[in-house]
């Protein structure tokens, strides 16, 4: 289930702030910052079960703000931000990363191939097990258990 639904609209809007603060668009690199659209969806998609941990770090963000983070001018937000980093926030930095790094957009920037690693980007047929053809032809080793 996507978090969208499940944060406040203010918390959406700080969780955006923070990941464009964590993350900016370069045009030099040619990459979106954390806040694109499609690098927000993705990450209130990946929040899932963990939605009101993040929303807890939020209320405590906006709490540390003294009102929602996302309409604090810009030397207020990084002050409060560096206290949000040092009293828990690491977390929120990890989901945003993590969402980023897999953005085709930003792979293509980095030289990564968009493409399953193995095999080769092809889908195998259900059922289909002959790549562990030379494995079962090994004899088999037995290992005295520890």
């Amino acid at each position: 289930m996507s978090a969208d639904n499940q944060l406040t609209r203010a918390q959406r809007d700080d969780l955006r702030t923070i990941a464009a603060m964590i993350v900016p668009a370069s045009d030099e690199y040619k990459v979106p910052g954390a806040d694109d659209p499609a690098i927000q969806a993705d990450i209130l998609t990946t929040l899932g079960r963990d939605t009101k941990l993040v929303a807890a770090a939020l209320d405590h963000l906006a709490r540390l703000a003294g009102q929602p983070f996302a309409e604090l001018d810009a030397a207020r937000r990084d002050a409060v931000a560096q206290e949000f980093r040092s009293s828990g926030g690491g977390a929120a930095a990890t989901l945003v990363l993590q969402c980023y790094y897999r953005d085709d957009r930003v792979l293509r920037s980095l030289g990564i191939e968009l493409r399953a690693p193995f095999p080769k980007g092809y889908v195998l047929p259900d059922g289909d097990w002959s790549l562990l053809d030379p494995v079962k032809a090994r004899a088999g080793t037995l290992r005295r258990a520890p």
